[in-house]
């Protein structure tokens, strides 16, 4: 499966609406950011509070171009939490922070417009 981060690219195929409900997003406040030197393209490491049903989740994310490490800590962030644990280099990556490419490309994050409790279900 590709998935394109092209502004220009059609729209994905039709899914039901139960596959969608497998995809658990969920909102967390960003703990901790911190340099990840030894990733291949430039990112940082997160610790990402999703609440108490959940905990903190740790994530890789490449948005070194659009974001500093002091903005991000107490930011809310999307996440997909149910994908398996990803190893990147020596880090393992436990959710996928979620965004949007800016006109370059480079990502920008999903959050909520207003705050809202950590552990919060997209629908």
């Amino acid at each position: 499966m590709h998935v394109t981060h092209d502004a220009g690219a059609p729209a994905a195929e039709t899914i039901g609406f139960d596959d969608f409900l497998k995809v658990d997003i969920r909102v967390g406040t960003v703990i901790a950011a911190d340099p990840f030197p030894e990733a291949r393209k430039p990112a940082f490491k997160l610790r990402i509070d999703f609440g108490p049903a959940i905990g903190v989740k740790r994530s890789s994310v490449q948005i070194t171009e659009n974001y500093s490490i002091e903005e991000l800590v107490g930011r809310q962030v999307a996440a997909v939490i149910n994908f398996p644990p990803r190893q990147i280099g020596p880090f393992i990556s436990e959710v996928l922070t979620l965004g949007f490419p800016d006109k370059n490309g480079k990502v920008v994050l999903v959050a909520p417009s207003a705050a809202v409790p950590n552990g919060g279900r997209l629908f």
